[in-house]
């Protein structure tokens, strides 16, 4: 049989058009595969973070608290309301600070530098980074974290709050109640059976000496706020530092990164990433094994880890308790010498204007942390070779493997707007995230 020259042509185009569509996978098409193989839900959509006014798609409510718009409006306004921080230790700080001054929205909601001031701190320089010690503060009487603080970005995937996960009744504290109110006595907070979230942001209202009651609801303006939220709160038990942190918390579960380059491939859009993001994004769910311990939709995980990194004043600080049981981890709450030197997994998105890394801000760049892991040397000598968990060991990642693996963790999980989880005023009038006035003249805010 004859062919004709044309005819000939189109059979070999047709033929190697169909080879190539049955035989051939984009990068987009295996990532998603692999992505999937390492999802509990065996689908890489379990990655997808909710719609933030999606309430019902919120995962870790707490029963008692469930979101809605109202809650959210008022806990915004509640974090970044300087107006409340009524007990500071000294007249100069009265009003001058606010939840939001140790989580900065321009800063991903952190302090802006390794260690967040609330109460006598003085000062905001670029979004936190020039706030230093008031000088009319002795060193014990500073609010300062004994710890990095951790943002609070995409909290609704969490169960327990702080690096020792010592707040909440459930979740990794079920069976723990024993030592409730002994290592830490907030702590006691727990016995009212509140999620992480609820149970952490009244500690930390009582900590960061803020005020809520009646009385201040009605001067601020917050009192018909509170009743729109909360009605079925009898009004005794109402306006008061844990209904005040049960809306915070509402908040909290609405700050999502879910406009960030990888969630907006997740759903659909390949060209959000770069071909280095994906390479990046298969060796965080393959070859690094970054999975096995950052596995939820943030990337967080429900477990904590010896990584023998080191502690805050190991690494600088300006204010350090050491008493407080800080660098002991999850064993300086349960008091169980195997947690010892163990912090819970923290999540991943929105690291790359950080600038400090692990609970001792140890490390100042994401590719230092990175470098870390596929070094796989622990540096803390406070903590046992024995007590280090076995994963830190080298990965033997190429230099090319660790510069894709950082692009992804750096930029392809990085939501550019958070600031719009801020609000552009709070009801007392003042400026925000703080009042005082170097912070004000820093901020350019009167």
């Amino acid at each position: 049989m004859k062919y004709s020259l044309i005819t000939l042509t189109a059979f070999l185009c047709f033929a190697t058009l169909c080879c190539t569509h049955e035989t051939t996978f984009s990068s987009d098409d295996e990532l998603r595969q692999t992505i999937s193989d390492n999802a509990p839900s065996g689908s890489f959509e379990y990655y997808i973070m909710p719609a933030s006014d999606d309430f019902q798609a919120l995962p870790n409510q707490d029963p008692t608290n469930p979101i809605n718009s109202d809650k959210v409006l008022l806990g915004k306004l509640l974090f970044h309301e300087t107006g409340i921080a009524l007990d500071a230790k000294k007249e100069i700080s009265i009003k001058a600070y606010s939840c939001s001054t140790c989580h900065v929205a321009e800063k991903s909601f952190t302090p802006g530098r390794f260690q967040g001031i609330a109460d006598g701190g003085v000062g905001f320089g670029a979004f936190g980074d020039g706030r230093v010690i008031n000088p009319n503060y002795e060193g014990p009487e500073v609010d300062a974290q004994g710890a990095r603080p951790l943002p609070t970005i995409n909290l609704t995937y969490v169960k327990n709050a702080l690096w020792s996960g010592a707040f909440g009744a459930t979740g990794m504290n079920e069976g723990t109640s024993s030592i409730w109110g002994k290592a830490d006595t907030m702590t006691y907070i727990n016995f009212k059976g509140f999620e992480g979230l609820e149970s952490n942001n009244h500690r930390a209202l009582i900590v960061h000496r803020q005020r809520v009651n009646k009385e201040v609801c009605d001067q601020l303006g917050y009192t018909d706020l509170f009743n729109k939220a909360f009605p079925e709160i009898a009004e005794k038990d109402r306006y008061t530092l844990q209904i005040a942190g049960n809306a915070i918390a509402a908040y909290f579960r609405t700050v999502l990164t879910n406009q960030a380059p990888f969630q907006k491939w997740l759903k659909g859009d390949e060209g959000a990433l770069t071909e280095a993001q994906k390479n990046g994004a298969t060796l965080f769910f393959g070859k690094a094994g970054c999975i096995s311990c950052h596995n939820s939709p943030s990337f967080n995980g429900q477990k904590f880890s010896a990584l023998g990194v080191k502690d805050i004043d190991q690494s600088g600080y300006l204010v350090y308790k050491f008493t407080d049981g800080r660098n002991k981890g999850r064993g300086g709450f349960t008091l169980n010498d195997a947690d010892l030197y163990k912090f819970k997994v923290p999540q991943l998105y929105n690291l790359k204007e950080i600038g400090f890394y692990f609970h001792g801000a140890s490390k100042t760049s994401i590719r230092d942390v990175v470098k870390y892991f596929n070094d796989g040397i622990p540096e803390n000598s406070r903590v046992p070779a024995d007590r280090v968990d076995p994963f830190i060991k080298p990965l033997g990642l190429s230099p090319d493997e660790v510069n894709d693996l950082t692009d992804f963790i750096e930029n392809a999980l990085h939501d550019p707007d958070l600031v719009r989880y801020k609000p552009s005023e709070v009801l007392s009038g003042n400026c925000i995230p703080n009042n005082d006035f170097a912070s004000k003249m820093d901020m350019g805010c009167w």
